[in-house]
């Protein structure tokens, strides 16, 4: 029986961004991959990012966040780094052939009021389920190759 492939999702705060990213993975990956995320410093799950993961079919609401720690012991198929880099540096992860940075804003840093900041949540959402829906086509192309995103 084939191993499934580990995805950890690193981020500042793992409040947002790898929660979103963790959760598309889950649905457009299915049963294909192994979902984990963690961060630098971690923090509860913002509730705006789990509004607007329900809105697009997605509960992050159970979701929790693994040990930096622990995650440094364990082996990943690919680490993908969620970094605003006008802000942050991205993580070095060590010990992985497969490490993406994806330069995604932190929405929690949104200021205006609470339409303007739900915007920029959304907005921060739809990039990243591009990018989760991207890499599960190209790690295990060709079963998904044909997947559309809707």
């Amino acid at each position: 029986m084939d191993k499934k492939p580990k995805v950890l999702f690193i981020s500042r705060g793992n409040c947002t961004r790898s929660e979103m990213a963790e959760g598309f993975l889950r649905k457009w990956g299915k049963d294909g991959f192994d979902a984990v995320s963690t961060a630098t410093d971690s923090e509860a799950v913002n509730p705006i990012a789990r509004e607007v993961m329900k809105e697009a079919g997605v509960d992050i609401s159970f979701q929790r966040p693994k040990n930096l720690k622990d995650s440094l012991k364990e082996h990943y198929a690919y680490v993908v780094s969620l970094c605003d880099s006008k802000r942050y540096r991205f993580p070095v992860f060590p010990f992985t052939t497969n490490l993406l940075k994806w330069n995604v804003p932190d929405p929690v840093m949104a200021e205006g009021s609470d339409e303007q900041r739900l915007a920029i949540f959304r907005n921060v959402r739809d990039e990243i389920e591009v990018k989760v829906h991207d890499l599960v086509i190209k790690a295990l192309a060709p079963s998904f190759a044909h997947a559309p995103m809707n």
